[in-house]
């Protein structure tokens, strides 16, 4: 009767160790690295707060508008805000007045 014998191998019982870092190491280093890791998270959280900057802005600019439609309204008109308006957009002034234009329209 023939038996085999199998030789123990000493690079065999590091295969499964080796694997195992090899796993970890690449889902480590994505995790730092990697489009949504701990580095782009940073990204994002500058981008967020720089949007919120913006908004900000935003809705102080659109609260301002609002101000001038409420002011030019059909119940309460006022003729400064509606002579300036239509001054500004025709860009029509008379020869004895000083015209100092502001940016916030």
């Amino acid at each position: 009767m023939w038996t085999r014998h199998h030789k123990k191998r000493r690079h065999g019982r590091f295969v499964l160790p080796a694997i195992t870092v090899a796993f970890l190491g690449y889902f480590g280093y994505h995790s730092l690295n990697g489009d949504f890791g701990l580095r782009a998270a940073e990204g994002f959280e500058k981008r967020r707060i720089e949007r919120e900057r913006d908004l900000a802005k935003l809705v102080a600019k659109r609260k301002e508008l609002e101000k001038e439609v409420e002011l030019m309204s059909d119940g309460s008109l006022d003729k400064d805000m509606l002579d300036e308006k239509a001054r500004y957009t025709l860009n029509v002034s008379r020869a004895d007045e000083i015209v100092i234009f502001n940016s916030y329209f």
